[in-house]
């Protein structure tokens, strides 16, 4: 049964998120906070990882997957950001937002859509962030829950549904259902994909031209 650490949303405790990417680096699978919904991650670079957590959830495999990243520079080393695309970047994270945007060699090729672009986000959360400085690598971003189930965002539910498949549950409490805005911004051509928490209002007026 998987390990669940309370953790404080603003102020992460070192200890707990230490726990957490000592888990990651062992091919582990944790439950992490976003500002959107909770999150099941892994190292992006762990092949066993990307595994289990597509077991677990009962996922189509070659359903593309997003992941977290610290920073602009950490983003950059993934994908290939124009000057276009940075800007809106730059206004927009940390935020509820996954960017899709042409990939760049580093990305895992488990993680490549057939069009060679990934899904990126920097959620506007101390934890996830944390997490991911911490470990040094991004985390795979995918919702806590089964494939086409709503997103859990009660821990305690995550606990009793998934417990006994992930090692580590960071708990700030309940979290909203809604998940993040996807846009994509492939070729410098916007186009929202799904709408959620973040505003798309910018976006679709863009798409508009």
């Amino acid at each position: 049964m998987a390990v669940m650490l309370s953790v404080h949303p603003q102020s992460p405790q070192g200890r707990h998120i230490a726990r957490a990417v000592a888990a990651l680096r062992d091919d582990g699978v944790v439950v992490y906070p976003t500002d959107t919904v909770y999150g099941l991650g892994c190292d992006i670079t762990s092949r066993r990882g990307v595994e289990r957590i597509t077991l677990i959830k009962g996922r189509d495999p070659k359903k593309p997957m997003s992941f977290v990243c610290a920073d602009l520079n950490h983003i950059s080393r993934y994908a290939r950001v124009s000057n276009f695309a940075y800007r809106i970047l730059k206004r927009h994270l940390p935020g509820a937002y996954t960017f899709i945007l042409e990939a760049t060699r580093d990305v895992p090729k488990m993680l490549l859509t057939k069009q060679k672009t990934v899904g990126i986000r920097i959620p506007d959360h101390a934890v996830a962030l944390a997490l991911v400085k911490e470990l040094d690598n991004p985390v795979l971003s995918t919702s806590a829950n089964l494939s086409g189930d709503e997103p859990i965002n009660n821990p305690a539910e995550i606990q009793e549904i998934l417990g006994a498949q992930v090692d580590v549950i960071l708990d700030c409490d309940v979290l909203p259902r809604m998940p993040s805005t996807i846009v994509s911004l492939v070729g410098d051509k916007v186009e929202v994909l799904r709408e959620g928490a973040g505003d798309a209002s910018f976006f679709l007026e863009l798409a508009a031209g």
